[in-house]
């Protein structure tokens, strides 16, 4: 077996799929302007935080670059007098805080690099694109048969990933697609194995896999060639975009879902596909509607270097957020449920998992979301793609003629991928642990300190209280001590001050209370005179005679 390793040990690469929470903490008026002071937690561990400053310019800058997507929220408004005033500042802050709680309460949204690089500048620079280019120019100069001809900037959601327009000179009018990627957080394979894993792509052959041309691996990072497919992916036939354009107008959905026969095929082909990889032992993990290719009536899936190369999916957060889908063939299927419900109504769901469906949808099409993305589903168990493929949705469904799969990789390989995969999943279950964890921590701090629990404390307090009285009458509650009497430390009674009558006469000694006799364990004689110790006053002592001369009795 290949030696795993984790190739990012020198610094730990960021996972661009955690989520992001934002929190105004304070704003700071200057000369002429406000600042803004923003705390940032990334995922669910509050000591993965820092601080950025900010002003309201820089906020409409990033506003302005969204308005592309059609769904970007609105800003607080802008006021050219007074805009100092404490009031205004406090209700803008307001307004800034509720804005970026749905800038990232939108997926579409939240993972663009732009909104990524305004709340972390630090971990997301502006040079991707130009050490792209780097490492495609460096390639090509051992490679004279291919000319780059554009980037095509911001066609994909992944930050770390750069596309170009590629031609070969033999053959001037055709067009390829180049991509180029980092390694990412779940990258374990050793530089040998990644290099014979990224050999195997062009070697696969598959009706419903997209094609592979070249695949190169670099130091940390990787190259590949592949047909630019001038159709687009199902992303953009649901959108109405055309293929090439800026990912984050893909975010507007301007129509319906799919008809159920083009639903019923293209969902189909794309099980296929995942069966096949499912079946070689693959690991893919990257399913969602701008991975599946569409010419015609076939649809391709691409992205198979993405788990080589160690990205996160697209839906890492919510797969971390369930301990059901840890594992990638899961993860898979829950994928394709999330893209069979953009497929049926033409946009993603709004919440998962999903509690109700629209009657809109055919029957067939509901119970097959039901059984993946209910929350009932998600908590026990998926169905798997075979099941899939033999449930009435989809059993039967004629698929176009096309040629034999092929899939052959040596038993050092297929072990490679098999401890990728694992390692991969063992990530997954440990960030949805520390997920768990953190949700209980808060839970119980919430209930702690609310006001309802205080009362239920209390409460509780004082029904153990009248318990333990009803079980013991004999204790001092029962009597009619008060919990402040019990709290304080027993004190002597004071010496009362002798007045001019007679004072009152000694108690008798052998006459000790009922109670004294009870609660004492010596025996009677104890019990009184513990009780003629208690009662003992020092204002009823009197004068003596004394025999002895000598001794002076002045003052007694």
């Amino acid at each position: 077996m290949a030696l795993l390793e984790r190739r990012c040990s020198e610094r730990e690469r960021t996972d661009d799929t955690e989520t992001l929470s934002c929190t105004i903490e304070a704003a700071q008026t200057l000369h002429s302007y406000t600042e803004y002071i923003i705390r940032i937690q990334r995922g669910p561990d509050p000591k993965e935080c820092w601080q950025i400053v900010k002003r309201y310019s820089d906020f409409d800058t990033l506003n302005t670059i969204l308005q592309v997507s059609g769904v970007a929220p609105t800003l607080p408004p802008k006021r050219l007098i007074g805009k100092l005033d404490r009031e205004f500042v406090s209700q803008r802050q307001r307004g800034l805080q509720a804005y970026l709680d749905t800038l990232l309460a939108q997926p579409c949204l939240a993972c663009c690099e732009n909104v990524r690089r305004f709340l972390d500048p630090t971990s997301y620079p502006d040079s991707y694109t130009e050490l792209a280019l780097q490492q495609v120019s460096m390639f090509f100069r051992s490679e004279p048969r291919w000319e780059v001809l554009e980037p095509l900037k911001d066609i994909g959601w992944r930050i770390r990933k750069r596309f170009f327009l590629l031609r070969p000179k033999d053959q001037p009018k055709a067009r390829l697609l180049l991509s180029w990627a980092e390694v990412g957080p779940d990258s374990y394979l050793s530089q040998k194995d990644l290099q014979a894993a990224l050999k195997l792509l062009p070697n696969i052959s598959h009706p419903h896999l997209q094609p592979i041309v070249l695949a190169e691996a670099g130091e940390k990072s990787a190259l590949l060639v592949q047909p630019f497919n001038e159709t687009g992916a199902l992303r953009d036939l649901l959108c109405k975009s055309r293929p090439g354009e800026p990912y984050l107008r893909s975010c507007r959905r301007k129509g319906p879902g799919l008809p159920l026969s083009q639903l019923q095929s293209f969902g189909c082909q794309i099980l296929e596909a995942l069966n096949f990889l499912h079946e070689c032992g693959f690991p893919y993990g990257h399913l969602h509607s701008g991975n599946v290719l569409v010419q015609g009536k076939t649809c391709r899936l691409t992205g198979l270097e993405n788990s080589i190369l160690g990205l996160p999916p697209l839906y890492r957060a919510e797969l971390a957020s369930h301990r059901r889908l840890a594992a990638m063939e899961v993860g898979d299927v829950f994928a394709f449920g999330l893209l069979l419900f953009e497929l049926a109504y033409g946009r993603p769901p709004d919440t998962i998992p999903v509690e109700t469906f629209e009657p809109s949808i055919p029957p067939l099409v509901a119970s097959v979301l039901q059984s993946i993305l209910s929350a009932d589903a998600v908590r026990s168990c998926l169905p798997t793609v075979p099941m899939l493929l033999d449930s009435p949705l989809f059993h039967g469904v004629p698929l176009p003629r096309s040629e034999k799969p092929h899939l052959k990789m040596t038993s050092r390989l297929k072990e490679s991928l098999r401890g990728l995969q694992e390692s991969t999943e063992q990530r997954l279950r440990r960030d949805n642990r520390e997920i768990q964890q953190f949700r209980r921590l808060a839970r119980a701090q919430s209930l702690h300190g609310s006001e309802e629990e205080r009362r239920k404390r209390k409460t509780l307090a004082r029904k153990k209280s009248r318990q333990s009285l009803n079980e013991d009458p004999e204790s001092p509650l029962a009597n009619g001590a008060t919990d402040s009497t019990l709290s304080s430390p027993t004190t002597t009674p004071s010496t009362p001050t002798p007045t001019g009558s007679a004072p009152p006469p000694p108690p008798p000694l052998l006459s000790p209370s009922p109670t004294a006799i009870a609660t004492n364990d010596s025996g009677p004689a104890r019990g009184a005179l513990l009780s003629s110790i208690r009662n003992f006053q020092k204002g009823i002592l009197r004068s003596a005679a004394v025999d002895n001369p000598d001794c002076d009795t002045e003052g007694i």
